[in-house]
């Protein structure tokens, strides 16, 4: 529009000249100029305005498709979202477990040679919750004997037991700390995992927490042997850990000291009416403990590497304080090795000699000398790893011997040779 204009102005003054005689033709000429200037400008402009609209219809169809995109990115998103809804529950759990079968034979002096099969089954699941809170939940198979998930195969071919193994929750305030609550596995330090006074398979019920830092860790327990104040031997036990451990010139040093209060003096036992080696006495017609078990522990553990495999040495001591005899025990080993992967592998050998009142024998190894205490005896075991979670192991318990104090009168302690051959998956 505006170069029409422009070209028809310029025509009709152009036009006019023969009837302007009273302008010049310098004059005429120089007017002629300017709007020939005129026009040109006026077409640059409208090329410029054109090219304008040009862009701008671009962008609005760049931003309409801008806009789709972030639609569609909002609609992935939500789709995300609910996945993410649908399924973080299984991120938040965990779950682990075991499987062994055994084979084990087991010649006791005077009794016929027992041989058997027998398997141990445990899984557990752990939920991670906000606040660094986690709550675990775990069934294993076995009686319910506190130091055992073994089953024995037989009886034709029957339904075994399942029993709750683990119920806890478990807080963790700040990063170097925690409180536990429930039934959970054992807190304390044990030197390459020994059983001198805790067997593996023991899951203490009450409450325990525990702080470590680089060098230094500290462990509580507070145990209800029985917290059912209607019952006769109704009974907490308590103890606390402390440590050290330390990395120098490439060995590992652990060392530990503690003492537990077992307070079941004139109680009766805590599980099948057994006092698992300890002393006992019979009080208004009734068998009940004959001390109580306050003991003080020491135990250490020595890794180093040689020609690049590991090799430990480790010991534990413990003495009750208050019966006056029969009331030490103590453990020493060595390992060469450690079964974990493909072709790897672990031999280690230890003497232990635990006397009857040294220890709580409800809670100790349940196959040393036939478990609980007094007894005193070798132990050869080793491993094979087959792949990351398969190993092949062997136990062999040589020349123990069993109720040192118990069989006093009989003529002492009788022999005790037990062999254990296992496959174990891990998961």
């Amino acid at each position: 529009m505006n170069r029409i204009f422009a070209i028809a102005l310029t025509g009709a003054v152009l036009g006019s000249g023969p009837a302007s005689a009273h302008v010049s033709d310098a004059d005429f000429a120089e007017l002629k100029a300017q709007f020939t200037a005129m026009a040109q400008r006026l077409s640059k402009l409208e090329a410029e305005n054109n090219q304008l609209r040009e862009q701008g219809a671009a962008t609005v169809g760049q931003l309409e498709g801008a806009r789709e995109e972030l639609v569609g990115t909002r609609e992935d998103l939500a789709i995300v979202k609910k996945q993410n809804t649908e399924t973080s529950w299984a991120e938040r759990l965990a779950v682990t477990g075991d499987f062994r079968y055994r084979y084990e034979e087991i010649d006791v002096q005077h009794n016929d040679s027992l041989d058997r099969n027998r398997i141990r089954a445990r899984t557990a699941i752990v939920a991670r919750l906000p606040d660094d809170v986690k709550v675990g939940f775990g069934l294993a198979t076995g009686s319910g004997d506190p130091v055992s998930s073994n089953q024995t195969l037989g009886a034709g071919n029957s339904s075994k037991q399942i029993n709750l193994n683990l119920a806890y929750a478990n807080w963790q305030p700040i990063e170097s700390a925690y409180i536990e609550a429930g039934k959970f596995k054992n807190p304390l330090f044990t030197p390459q995992k020994t059983a001198m006074l805790w067997d593996g398979d023991w899951r203490p019920e009450g409450l325990n927490a525990g702080w470590s830092s680089d060098h230094l860790f500290a462990t509580g327990l507070v145990d209800w042997l029985e917290s059912d104040s209607s019952k006769s031997n109704d009974e907490v036990a308590w103890g606390a850990q402390g440590g050290v451990k330390f990395d120098v010139d490439g060995a590992n040093l652990v060392a530990a000291v503690g003492y537990y209060d077992i307070p079941v003096k004139g109680n009766e036992a805590y599980y099948n009416e057994r006092f698992y080696g300890n002393s006992y006495l019979v009080e208004n017609g009734t068998e009940v403990y004959q001390y109580n078990y306050q003991l003080v522990e020491l135990a250490a553990q020595l890794s180093i590497s040689v020609f690049d495999m590991p090799l430990a040495f480790y010991g534990d001591y413990v003495q009750n304080q208050d019966p006056d005899d029969y009331n030490t025990g103590w453990l020493a080993g060595v390992m060469l090795g450690k079964a974990k992967g493909k072709g790897s592998w672990q031999i280690a050998y230890q003497y232990e000699d635990l006397e009857a009142d040294a220890a709580f024998g409800l809670l100790t190894d349940s196959d040393f000398a036939g478990g609980g205490t007094d007894g005193k005896g070798s132990q050869l075991s080793g491993a094979y790893g087959i792949n990351q979670q398969w190993n092949l192991g062997f136990t062999w318990y040589i020349d123990n011997e069993a109720g040192e104090k118990a069989f006093k009168e009989e003529g002492g302690a009788l022999g005790y040779d037990r062999i254990s051959l296992d496959t174990i998956f891990t998961y």
